[in-house]
């Protein structure tokens, strides 16, 4: 009986092991699934594994740059007074793509800074870097004195009145003489002027304008002692210093009768609607001039190599000057502030011609 169970055992264990070793036709959903998330933890794995080598070996190879570098470095001081090659600055590869403005405006700009129009064998393309350079000279180095010129008026506002009075003194006493002497008669603006003879605007908007910015500042000395004192005073002080400094430009251009057409006209239309005492006119002449009336964000005329569609429609009125340059921004600026002193000194009669 032994020996039957046995035999029995061994011929159910062998075909258990038969059924196991013989691959089945069906299999179970559930066995799918973890077959499934079994592949993807072991690719997930070698991921892993790919990208720790690779971050390894990107960790070894800026070690190896860092020594080969200062390797080399103190191989120059060492061994050499010879300079490494320096990288090109990459403004100067994108520069002729996004400073490309016209010739007559580079030589305007030019003329402005004091700097020569054309340097010997100087191309235009040469000459528009030139001016780029200018300008991000100017502008880094206002960066890198760490301080704008209102704060730098402010602290300083009692140092700065007395060094441009002592150094205006010798040179402008003739000019402040004829300012003074036609303090009381400065002739009208006459728009008419515009399209006769507009040279003779000229002399005319600079003494209105000399005679705004000079009653402007003896407003500002005949304050009380206490009302400079305070911080508000001092304030006031440093921006009429500030606007009598950002003037100069616009004053150097009238004396030379080479202001820009159009700029002309909206000056002359603010000097004439200020005199009238009608400062809401003024104040939309300043905006013209200031931002334009285009219906482009920024009013240019030329962006590109290509000619944009429907460029001819768009008139130098439409330009906002504001944007040409630093220059024209802050006497423009100023431009401003002499119009609200002139309609805090002279309010007009009409409640509707004050500015907003």
């Amino acid at each position: 009986m032994d020996a039957l169970k046995a035999e029995i055992a061994l011929k159910r264990k062998y075909v258990q092991n038969d059924a196991e070793m013989r691959p089945s036709k069906y299999v179970r959903r559930g066995e799918l699934e973890r077959i499934k998330e079994e592949e993807e933890r072991r690719a997930r794995e070698e991921k892993e594994k790919e990208r720790a080598a690779e971050q390894a070996a990107e960790r070894d190879a800026a070690l190896a740059r860092s020594k080969q570098k200062k390797k080399v470095d103190t191989f120059s001081c060492s061994t050499s007074n010879t300079p490494l090659p320096e990288s090109r600055d990459p403004d100067s590869t994108i520069l002729e793509g996004l400073f490309n403005i016209p010739n007559n405006e580079a030589i305007r700009r030019l003329r402005a800074k004091g700097q020569p129009i054309r340097l010997f064998g100087e191309s235009d393309r040469d000459r528009r870097l030139r001016l780029r350079a200018l300008e991000l000279i100017e502008e880094r180095g206002h960066e890198k004195a760490g301080t704008n010129d209102f704060r730098k008026a402010l602290e300083d506002v009692e140092s700065v009145e007395r060094e441009l009075r002592a150094k205006n003194d010798k040179g402008k006493k003739k000019e402040d003489g004829e300012v003074s002497n036609n303090a009381g008669s400065v002739a009208m603006v006459d728009l008419g002027l515009l399209k006769t003879d507009p040279d003779k605007l000229y002399p005319v908007i600079y003494y209105a304008l000399k005679r705004t910015l000079k009653e402007w500042e003896e407003a500002m000395d005949e304050r009380p002692e206490n009302v400079k004192r305070t911080h508000q005073g001092k304030l006031a002080a440093a921006t009429q210093v500030q606007s009598a400094e950002y003037l100069k430009p616009l004053f150097k251009t009238l004396r030379s009768r080479n202001l820009p057409p159009d700029m002309l006209v909206r000056i002359a239309e603010i000097v004439y609607y200020m005199q009238k005492r009608q400062y809401q006119r003024a104040n939309d002449s300043y905006l013209r001039l200031s931002i334009g009336n285009a219906p482009w964000p920024i009013g240019v005329t030329m962006v590109g190599i290509h000619e944009r569609s429907a460029r001819e429609k768009i008139s130098t009125d439409q330009v906002a000057h504001v944007l040409n340059d630093e220059v024209s921004r802050k006497y423009i600026q100023s431009l401003k502030r002499l119009l609200t002193f002139s309609q805090t000194k002279y309010p007009p009669e009409d409640v509707s011609q004050l500015m907003g």
